[in-house]
Formats: C-alpha cells, structure tokens, sequence
C-alpha cells in the first residue's frame, strides 16, 4: 500500500509540472499570437500611409514651412499623436483598434531638393497592452523614393 501511494504522488507531481507547462507555453503562444497581429497592423498601416504620402507628393509643390533642425518628435507626444494620426483602415481583424499612422513633414538640412517624412505607426493586438510601433523615414526627390525602416523598441507614452 505504502509503495502504491507513492507511485500515486511522483504521477501526480508529474502531471501537475506537465499540466504547468502547457499552461505556460499557451500563454507564451497567445503572446506572440498578439504581438504578430500588432506588428501586421502597425506594417500594413505604415505601408498605406506611405503610398499615400507617395501619391500626394507628386501633386503638391515643394513644403515650405517644415521644421529644419533634427527629426519631427510629435509621435513621441500623446495629446499630438491622437491628434494628427489617421486610421488608413478602418479596423483590423481581431485587434482591439484600427491601427494609426501619424505623418510628420521635415526638411533635411543636407538635401534641400528633397522632401522627407516620418510615418509611425502604432498596431493593437487583443489588448491595449499589445500594441507594436514601427516607423519608415520617407525621402522623395524628384527621381527617387528612399525609405528607411526602424522599430521603435518602447511605446513612447
């Protein structure tokens, strides 16, 4: 009796370490399961803000009144952010908002002919806590289009 009360503890412990385990890999999985859907919805979002941008650059004359010293910062700002940003959809399957995109306008001090942008992007999973921000610097001259793509590591507020 004694040997089979035992045999009976060391199955128990070692489906509830299992049973932990499984637990802890569904959580994991759910996890990446959010920040995929954030990160698809931030990149889709940026990519139709930027053809936008692509479109209208074509039809307007050249910005004049953009701030020329360092890149624009008004994505890092809540109360701005809200503001300017656009939902170039209108909301993404299973995401708890549409993603966001905020286009800022500066002129580069060492390329005067061009024209740049910083587009950010911000991507919801299932919850507020899942969001992905990512960014595309958008240089237009007259021949070519230049982007260059980043993550932002940290939600800025």
């Amino acid at each position: 009796m004694p040997i089979v009360l035992l045999i009976s503890a060391m199955m128990l412990t070692t489906s509830v370490a299992w049973f932990e385990t499984s637990l802890a890999a569904a959580r994991s999985a759910n996890n990446v399961r959010d920040y995929l859907q954030a990160f698809h919805a931030a990149d889709s979002a940026l990519n139709l803000c930027a053809r936008s941008v692509v479109a209208a650059a074509g039809f307007e004359p050249q910005p004049v009144a953009f701030p020329t010293s360092g890149e624009p910062t008004q994505w890092k700002h809540e109360a701005a952010f809200e503001a300017g940003a656009v939902a170039p959809v209108a909301q993404w399957p299973g995401s708890l908002h549409a993603p966001q995109c905020l286009i800022e306008a500066w002129r580069l001090s060492t390329r005067a002919d061009a024209r740049a942008y910083l587009l950010t992007s911000r991507g919801f999973g299932r919850t507020n806590e899942s969001q992905v921000w990512l960014q595309m610097e958008l240089v237009i001259t007259d021949e070519q289009i230049e982007r260059h793509w980043r993550r932002v590591a940290a939600r800025p507020f």
